[in-house]
């Protein structure tokens, strides 16, 4: 047998189930500092593609082919994840496979879910803020300012439904590209396996629920600085409307269950039960 071959879909499943217990075993210092690095790869993923793509955004006839660029950029935060390194919270879902073999117990499973969010939090905010104190918002005559400020209204605003369903079919995708990449062998193969799968996401503009630690509070943290404030073109009330609360209640929260569902049900649970209870 050739070592080096790619995995067949079964074989998928039982090593994401090896991963699953792996990562449940990890000292929780080591989750806890591989979270905050994960948290970081995917911030600077959402700045870069922002960067990439702000001036698309801004006319209706390109915001297409602005989202596509930045789902072009974004798969890059994967892919550190992955190849360098990270605990990433909406990818730690398909634990849920190895609970569903018997191999990882409820409690470790969701003592590493907690884990891992609060760490993929403090590594998003750490880049939000350093984006804001960077100056780099000023880019385009503040126009970087004025995209992040407009994304961030926009999560915020969306209903706890709209939310939810943008979370599960996110993190469908990303699961099933943090699942693609362990069935190959090599980091080009890793590569692909995450970039199609994150570009289609982005493109399609679902909710991810770490990426939106960063998204959110970068735009609550520019409210501060007046001229990006005027850049935006963002009302009063669309500004009051932006802010810690709205941010935890009406966004992370239902896209943190969406993600859940997306990750843990729609690839975790219907490939162990097709590919090992099923066979």
């Amino acid at each position: 047998m050739n070592d080096n071959r790619d995995l067949t879909p079964a074989e998928i499943t039982n090593a994401t189930v090896v991963v699953g217990v792996r990562k449940v075993a990890n000292r929780k210092i080591n989750q806890f500092i591989l979270a905050i690095l994960a948290g970081a790869f995917i911030a600077f993923a959402a700045e870069g593609s922002n960067m990439a793509a702000f001036n698309l955004f801004a006319k209706p006839e390109t915001y297409g082919l602005g989202k596509a660029l930045a789902g072009s950029i974004f798969g890059t935060g994967l892919m550190l994840v992955i190849i360098a390194g990270g605990e990433l919270f909406t990818g730690n879902s398909l634990i849920l496979a190895g609970v569903f073999a018997g191999k990882v117990k409820i409690e470790k499973m969701l003592a590493n879910w907690g884990i891992v969010y609060i760490g993929n939090f403090v590594g998003s905010i750490l880049i939000a803020y350093m984006m804001v104190k960077s100056g780099l918002f000023n880019s385009g005559a503040n126009g970087l300012a004025a995209t992040t400020l407009k994304i961030a209204s926009y999560k915020v605003n969306l209903s706890f439904m709209q939310a939810f369903y943008l979370g599960i079919m996110c993190n469908w995708l990303v699961c099933l590209a943090v699942w693609m990449s362990f069935g190959s062998k090599n980091i080009v193969g890793k590569v692909f396996a995450i970039f199609f799968p994150i570009w289609l996401f982005i493109t399609s503009g679902f909710e991810h629920s770490i990426a939106n630690m960063y998204y959110i509070p970068a735009g609550i943290l520019s409210k501060t600085n007046e001229a990006w404030v005027a850049a935006s073109g963002l009302t009063a009330e669309q500004l009051a409307n932006l802010n810690w609360s709205t941010f935890t209640i009406n966004n992370l929260l239902p896209v943190t269950l969406g993600n859940l569902v997306g990750g843990g049900v729609f690839v975790a649970l219907l490939y162990w039960f097709v590919y090992v209870k099923n066979n």
